[in-house]
């Protein structure tokens, strides 16, 4: 499976959102009136806009980007290693900005990997690059072309096998596949307690890294290669 994909030519990436202020109380009136609206079919019966709030860094118009995790394949002696980067900053323009400029040393042909990346991390990268006035690279365009010019891979839509209706977590497929469980610390639901009352911007880059391996390794399993072992893993 998947024996056409070079490893070399892949970038894993994930990436970890919160809501754009500390609490409900901080939002503008305007734009509470427009997440009341948002979220009406999503809520709890009973369960206010403001109760609800803690979930705004799901939608990337009422939310901002804090982390963005990447790594790539090397090979070495025939062997897969993999090193990872990542940029974590409250400064969300300083984060993208400083992804825009390593996705625009690439190829243009670099394949993107993500897990859910199709449904979330690929497109809320761009909704937020546009929203803050910077340019989308040529790896993120997506416009006009057709589905098979598109260099972006899913390993949940890896996963679904054709199957539409068919969501599984990254931790759940990982655990079937025999692959270290990355929510050890924290998940994604706290990133935003984490971030905004912990203040702990480097737990949230340490989990996101996690995924970010996790996917790498799910890869590899989808084409048949055995695990990274952890002296093949560097961070820079």
């Amino acid at each position: 499976m998947l024996s056409q994909v070079d490893l070399q030519q892949v970038l894993v990436l994930d990436v970890e959102t919160a809501p754009q202020y500390a609490s409900a109380d901080e939002v503008p009136a305007a734009i509470m009136d427009l997440w009341a609206q948002k979220t009406q079919y999503q809520r709890r019966e009973g369960e206010s806009p403001e109760e609800y709030y803690h979930r705004a860094g799901i939608w990337a118009e009422f939310g901002k980007i804090v982390c963005i995790s990447f790594g790539g394949f090397i090979r070495k002696q025939g062997e897969y290693g993999f090193r990872i980067k990542s940029i974590a900053s409250d400064d969300e323009v300083e984060v993208l900005q400083g992804f825009i400029d390593i996705l625009n040393k690439q190829p243009k042909e670099l394949v993107l990997c993500a897990h859910n990346g199709k449904e979330f991390d690929f497109p809320y990268l761009c909704r937020r690059m546009l929203i803050n006035g910077l340019s989308i690279p040529k790896q993120l365009q997506i416009a006009g072309k057709k589905p098979w010019e598109i260099n972006h891979l899913d390993t949940m839509e890896l996963w679904k096998f054709g199957d539409f209706k068919n969501y599984t977590s990254l931790n759940l497929l990982a655990t079937v596949l025999g692959i270290p469980n990355p929510k050890d610390d924290i998940q994604g639901s706290d990133v935003h307690w984490v971030y905004w009352q912990e203040k702990d911007l480097k737990r949230i880059q340490t989990y996101c890294q996690k995924d970010v391996l996790t996917t790498a390794q799910i890869l590899m399993k989808f084409k048949g290669m055995p695990s990274l072992s952890e002296e093949l893993i560097s961070y820079v």
